[in-house]
């Protein structure tokens, strides 16, 4: 099976859609695609504002995407051409307790994609993107904590300067990099690295 994991350093930088556009080009993979998201007081991790991700027992919950419409997060994964999808909500700082699902989920997948950053503490994926935009201050410890292990940078163009303070790119110097301009968020330059890359650790196991 392959595994990608796909994180950026803060809400609505693309992290969505570049897993939809991964799902799209990458067709024959046949993806379980899962999107992860932590709540806490009411707020959303997936945007910072009120929301309703707080489950029925106030610790996490999993639940399949059936809805083709393309209004949520989900939906679109299913509209790019994802096998199945689902939605993944934990508590801020429970993600360990809705792990053994997520792994059982895993297990039944052809092939899976996931959007998150903190998946990383608990997941060695075949490959780890990150999505960062220099004109978004915001981010996240869990981005910072993992940069070292992104295997490529996808990279918004545009930023007439760097808005984010106390970070450093140095973990990913030399990585690819991958210029984007929305609503471009994929290349096919980025379609034909992953592609290369998962074929050839398929092809390392087989």
């Amino acid at each position: 099976m392959a595994l990608i994991v796909v994180g950026g350093h803060s809400r609505s930088v693309g992290k969505t859609s570049v897993v939809a556009g991964l799902i799209a080009g990458l067709s024959e993979f046949h993806w379980t695609a899962m999107k992860i998201t932590q709540y806490g007081h009411g707020i959303c991790s997936a945007n910072g504002e009120l929301c309703d991700c707080a489950t029925d027992d106030h610790s996490w919950a999993v639940t399949e995407e059936r809805d083709r419409s393309g209004e949520s997060d989900t939906s679109r994964f299913l509209v790019s051409g994802a096998a199945r999808s689902l939605w993944v909500r934990t508590r801020q700082g429970m993600l360990a307790e809705a792990m053994p699902r997520v792994r059982q989920e895993l297990a039944a997948a052809e092939n899976a994609i996931l959007e998150s950053n903190s998946v990383m503490r608990f997941l060695r994926p075949d490959l780890y993107l990150t999505v960062l935009d220099a004109s978004t201050a915001d981010f996240k410890p869990s981005a910072q904590e993992f940069l070292d292990r992104a295997d490529a940078v996808i990279l918004h163009r545009g930023a007439d300067h760097v808005a984010w303070t106390n970070v450093s790119l140095k973990p990913v110097a030399g990585k690819p990099t991958f210029r984007i301009e929305p609503p471009g968020y994929v290349t096919p330059e980025l379609v034909a690295f992953v592609r290369e890359r998962l074929q050839k650790q398929l092809e390392a196991i087989s």
